[in-house]
């Protein structure tokens, strides 16, 4: 394991120093709020790194006193035992310290646009569909966030064709990120009569909400088409064309809506979700570039590979990305144990970066 450089810890507290200081001394309500934000993401890191020198001090002054011997030889082995203790500690500290310092994804801590697709299969597919989004409903509340529907379309047996919800808490794109891909059931559906096994498919796409980061769209790259809406809905849904389906030329990303009677509130959603897939589009495209040789990377959001699967006969969930194997899965899909998947993930994804880290810095 990498030895983390004296310089680099010094880095982090001088750092942490600056915004306390600048926070005691501006008045300038955005940059309050800027470095309010900055000292919370580093408080934890200056701590641990304030207890890793402490450890470190304490670990050289029991080595020089050790050195520098005695005539107690009762106090001397205590000194040796109490040395061997802490250096003991030191690996776990340094690893510890490492994972803090990893460089975060900024939009860790945005709230989410969380997209569930039917794939293949027909009814089963919307109707796992609809247990996946129960699913991420039930573990969104588990973790005090606010979920809100932006958009459903039904499926004609149950479940959803399509259904986009909002997100908002403390960090849902942090956890819900390693979500996003092909989603694989396997189970005897009601509709059949023979018992036979089944296999469906879902998509889920989970993309960050631009907060702070202006996503410019221009009005000329827009398309913008009002339709009449179909299904169910109030009076005026299916009379007016209150639709509104909206076209970025550029990129041919489309966003629709059709929920609400208003054209004016349709059109709002539909921007807010283009916004979404928008910055997501960008996002991929910068890591792309920036790591072409990591398309297998856990948390890459490529949709098109299947990522896991419901094994409902077993009661069996496998995350194919880490070889993960649980068998609970009436907690999973009830949204009560889908953190025990997203800790793994999260785990092995900050493993990688570590192992990457340390490959790119050898010590």
């Amino acid at each position: 394991m990498a030895h983390i450089p004296q310089s680099r810890l010094d880095q982090v507290l001088d750092r942490f120093d600056q915004i306390e200081a600048r926070m005691g001394a501006t008045t300038d309500s955005d940059e309050i709020v800027a470095l309010s934000k900055e000292h919370a993401a580093l408080q934890n890191v200056a701590k641990a790194a304030r207890e890793l020198n402490a450890l470190r001090q304490e670990v050289n002054d029991l080595e020089t006193m050790i050195a520098e011997g005695g005539d107690d030889a009762d106090m001397l082995a205590m000194m040796r035992e109490e040395y061997e203790e802490l250096k003991a500690q030191l690996p776990d500290r340094e690893h510890d310290m490492q994972i803090l310092l990893l460089p975060k994804d900024k939009d860790d801590g945005a709230p989410v646009m969380i997209e569930v697709r039917a794939g293949t299969g027909g009814d089963e597919a919307a109707l796992f569909a609809g247990d996946l989004f129960r699913m991420y409903q039930r573990y969104a509340q588990l973790q005090g966030w606010k979920m809100e529907m932006v958009s459903a379309s039904e499926g004609e047996m149950g479940g959803y064709k399509e259904v986009i919800a909002s997100i908002k808490g403390d960090g849902p794109y942090g956890r819900l990120k390693f979500e996003s891909g092909v989603h694989r059931v396997q189970r005897v559906p009601d509709t059949e009569t023979q018992g036979r096994i089944h296999t469906s498919a879902a998509t889920v796409a989970v993309l960050p909400e631009p907060e702070d980061v202006d996503i410019k769209i221009e009005d000329k790259d827009l398309r913008i088409d009002v339709f009449r809406a179909s299904g169910p809905g109030g009076q005026s849904v299916n009379t007016t064309d209150s639709a509104v389906r909206i076209t970025h030329i550029p990129t041919g990303i489309v966003a629709s809506q059709q929920d609400e009677k208003s054209q004016h509130k349709n059109r709002a959603k539909a921007m807010l979700v283009l916004r979404a897939r928008l910055y997501e589009a960008e996002r991929q495209r910068v890591d792309s570039i920036r790591a072409a040789d990591r398309k297998g990377q856990i948390g890459s959001g490529d949709r098109s590979e299947r990522i896991r699967t419901y094994n409902f006969p077993q009661g069996r969930v496998t995350d194919h990305r880490i070889n993960l194997t649980l068998y609970n899965l009436g907690k999973v899909i009830a949204g009560e144990a889908l953190g025990e998947v997203i800790d793994a993930l999260a785990a092995e994804d900050q493993a990688a970066r570590l192992a990457a880290m340390e490959t790119e810095n050898p010590a």
